[in-house]
């Protein structure tokens, strides 16, 4: 039930001018009372730009504003995270934040200009996408512990591609190559559109990377899965084994899509913005709409459980970099 006080109500309380003079600051101090903005760090057509426009409706429904979308693309996520990170904090600017723009970017960027931690407050998972191991399907390959016996036997032979120098791509592969021994060469595309193209024209034998990307090929036949970087089988994939079952549970780490404010946000404004995600997140409609596009439906994960999950992350993956020296160009 609505409490605050009518016009009539104050006037006949004898709270008078004053009363009213205090209207305009009350109704400013809700939240939100304007249109959002949610920044997309990528251009139009990619999987955190689809992700943003799938939650933008529904969360302006549950809000009650409109939520514009508004894409600014650049430096593999960058130029978007950084601008967001410097916005006044008041809610009104988001960022749909990735691997690549709150972990990947700022550890092989040294001068990137944010930290993915301290500059945002992280609120929550969006979505979580499977990373899987695909080779081209005219290798032999049937199975990883094929694909892992050929590139020990056949060191620098297999080459394989990323979307960039520092991207999630490379990261992901440099991890694999460390937990099993092997020796592979890496092909940097510009983005993932020319990263597909490789693979479907066997420019590159293997990838692991972003399923989402992958699996309308994977479907077709066009391309094979070898092995799924998630907690569970995929039901779109129910014969490819997770990393787990091959071996190497260390390498069950799944890429996440998020929603992140500037640093020093009101913790109110940063749980009015959790609860209308999770509002949406766990909604018959999206649930269907991620599963049918290879997502996991995110689980319920408050801000500062994010915020731990992305500080551990950062560890595992700077061991990597610093290992494996990769610096984004």
């Amino acid at each position: 039930m609505n409490t605050t006080p009518s016009r009539r109500h104050l006037l006949t309380t004898g709270l008078g001018l004053a009363g009213l003079a205090a209207l305009p600051a009350m109704a400013q101090d809700k939240f939100p009372s304007r249109p959002i903005t949610l920044v997309v760090p990528f251009p139009p057509g990619g999987s955190v730009d689809i992700m943003a426009r799938q939650y933008s409706e529904p969360l302006s429904r549950v809000l009650g504003v409109p939520i514009v979308v508004e894409n600014r693309a650049g430096a593999g996520g960058s130029v978007g995270a950084q601008y967001v990170a410097r916005s006044k904090a008041d809610g009104y600017t988001l960022v749909v934040s990735s691997q690549s723009s709150h972990l990947a970017n700022p550890l092989t960027q040294p001068k990137i200009g944010y930290d993915p931690v301290k500059d945002f407050e992280n609120i929550a998972i969006l979505g979580r996408q499977p990373n899987a191991l695909v080779v081209h399907s005219s290798l032999p390959f049937k199975t990883f512990k094929e694909f892992i016996d050929y590139a020990k036997k056949n060191p620098g032979k297999l080459n394989y591609g990323s979307g960039g120098v520092g991207s999630m791509g490379q990261l992901n592969v440099e991890m694999l190559k460390v937990s099993t021994g092997v020796f592979t060469t890496h092909i940097p595309y510009r983005g993932g559109t020319p990263l597909i193209t490789g693979v479907l024209g066997n420019e590159v034998q293997f990838i692991l990377d972003n399923l989402v990307i992958m699996l309308p090929h994977i479907q077709a036949g066009k391309v094979r899965a070898l092995a799924v970087a998630a907690d569970q089988r995929l039901p779109q994939l129910p014969d490819v084994p997770t990393m787990a079952e091959v071996g190497h549970p260390e390498l069950n780490l799944t890429s996440w899509t998020g929603l992140a404010a500037p640093g020093g946000t009101p913790d109110a404004i940063v749980q009015t913005l959790y609860k209308a995600v999770r509002q949406v997140a766990t909604s018959p409609a999206m649930v269907t709409n991620l599963k049918e596009r290879g997502v996991i439906v995110p689980e319920e994960m408050p801000p500062a459980a994010f915020e731990k999950m992305m500080a551990e992350r950062l560890v595992k993956f700077g061991d990597v970099v610093r290992k494996a020296g990769i610096t984004a160009e």
